[in-house]
């Protein structure tokens, strides 16, 4: 009788196992450089904001399913976004700098995305960045080198996925051949149409077959590179909540053939590159709240959705606390730009007055867009250092920019950055990648594939088998 039980139990797990509800609606979501240190972190800041020393929680890390996975690449122990974009999107490891090739730079190796259109699902590939960029470009291109924007962009038409969003093109024009077609030109001979800006896409959606979402085109020839962080943002700023929104009521004209949406939140990296501890905790709010769009969704269709957030590698070597046994991230609430916005507002005050910025000028710029003097009290060095770089950078026009990956500041905006930071008690060992864990978290159909230590390589495929998608893939492991 015992063993008939045995056997009967066995025998209704294999069938439940069988018989589990598959993922008909996958979101996949990458905030780039996103550690664990920048997501507790800006739970501790926003547990702060509320008066308390604990975490107020985000939307995504509350999912059931929790884990950590490893980053490095082929070749590398710390990964770059193109090879860890590759791992995510294929389940290879390839070499730094290569976007959907194997380390030999030639193999080409295809996404999670594409086995889900292969399969008939309807496809989105989305971003904050340009859509070029190396994480969406490794779901859809394959290049040995992460900087071919023209040749990526011609990848993203060929592959032709129904959704592409992001600021906008790289390169739109090919350097080498000024006589090929610009990659706006080629939108109507492979059936897309091209909406700028959120009320655009409501104009033209209904209509299109196949779509690409871009930022309006003044904030594109204000910079390309990315729609503007989200302590930095305008009314009129495309956003990524609205990106992510527009790609599923996109994806969702005929649910039927179900979808596959991958949203990166990709300036999450740029802030930490920066070293902009209030810029990072802004981004991660703003990647949690396009999340809690797809969880809107989720909840309509608990059993056939399934949500993964996870980041392609660390970076900045994000440190909270700095040897005191304590925080005060709460006094990060005072910054109201970016360390960019900041060199945006110098520059006005240069531009002003015909590059001769007071002072006094400056000390009020800096009580506006950072709280000193007025909310937040500097000691004697560090308002001797503010004083020093103005005199050298403002005064004397002694201006050597500082630069970081994405961007490049006016002296005084990083030394500001530097000194709320310290203020706060956070530290940064790098402006690069570091090869540290980053957090997986998921909910929904499949969800329970998410445990247990885990490499970057393995979060497709769970994907994939998630949603019935793995017998139906050509997985090369690059061994």
């Amino acid at each position: 009788m015992k063993k008939l039980s045995i056997t009967i139990l066995f025998f209704l797990l294999a069938f439940c196992q069988i018989n589990a509800q598959q993922a008909k609606y996958v979101f996949y979501f990458i905030g780039d450089g996103m550690g664990v240190n920048q997501v507790q972190g800006t739970e501790l800041y926003l547990g702060e904001l509320e008066g308390k020393i604990g975490i107020t929680p985000l939307q995504f890390t509350q999912f059931p399913y929790t884990t950590v996975a490893t980053t490095f690449s082929a070749t590398n122990g710390v990964t770059d976004s193109a090879a860890a974009g590759t791992a995510l999107a294929t389940g290879n490891k390839t070499k730094n700098g290569a976007i959907g090739v194997l380390k030999d730079l030639q193999t080409p190796v295809y996404s999670v995305a594409t086995w889900a259109k292969e399969r008939g699902c309807r496809v989105g590939v989305a971003t904050s960045v340009s859509v070029d960029h190396a994480t969406p470009a490794a779901f859809y291109a394959h290049a040995s080198g992460r900087g071919s924007y023209y040749e990526i962009g011609k990848d993203l038409y060929e592959t032709g996925f129904d959704f592409y969003a992001g600021s906008d093109f790289l390169q739109p024009q090919d350097k080498k051949n000024p006589q090929a077609a610009n990659l706006y030109s080629l939108a109507d001979q492979y059936g897309y149409a091209i909406a700028r800006g959120y009320k655009d896409y409501l104009r033209k959606s209904k209509k299109a077959d196949k779509m690409i979402l871009f930022q309006p085109e003044a904030a594109s020839k204000a910079d390309r590179s990315s729609i503007p962080y989200a302590i930095d943002r305008g009314k009129s700023d495309l956003t990524l909540q609205e990106i992510t929104r527009s790609a599923i009521n996109f994806l969702s004209k005929d649910l039927s053939k179900g979808f596959f949406l991958m949203v990166e939140g990709g300036k999450i990296d740029w802030a930490c590159h920066s070293n902009d501890a209030a810029t990072t905790f802004h981004e991660v709010i703003d990647f949690d709240n396009a999340i809690k769009v797809a969880y809107e969704f989720y909840s309509q269709h608990p059993d056939e959705t399934l949500i993964v957030v996870t980041a392609d590698h660390e970076t900045g070597g994000f440190v909270l606390g700095k040897g005191p046994y304590e925080l005060n991230l709460q006094v990060l609430k005072n910054q109201k730009v970016s360390e960019s916005g900041f060199t945006k507002v110098i520059n006005q005050l240069r531009s002003k007055t015909n590059n001769q910025v007071s002072w006094e000028a400056v000390q009020q710029a800096l009580k506006d867009n950072f709280g000193f003097w007025d909310k937040i009290k500097l000691n004697e060095k560090q308002e001797a250092r503010l004083k020093t770089v103005y005199e050298q950078t403002l005064k004397n026009q002694q201006v050597k920019m500082e630069k970081s990956e994405y961007a490049q500041d006016e002296p005084i905006a990083a030394e500001a950055k530097r000194i709320i930071n310290e203020i706060a008690l956070t530290g940064w060992t790098s402006g690069g990648h570091s090869a540290g864990y980053v957090p997986v978290f998921a909910i929904g159909a499949g969800a329970e594939k998410f445990q247990n230590r885990i490499d970057n390589t393995e979060i497709p495929v769970k994907i994939a088998e998630a949603a019935g998608l793995y017998t139906q893939i050509n997985h090369s492991k690059d061994k």
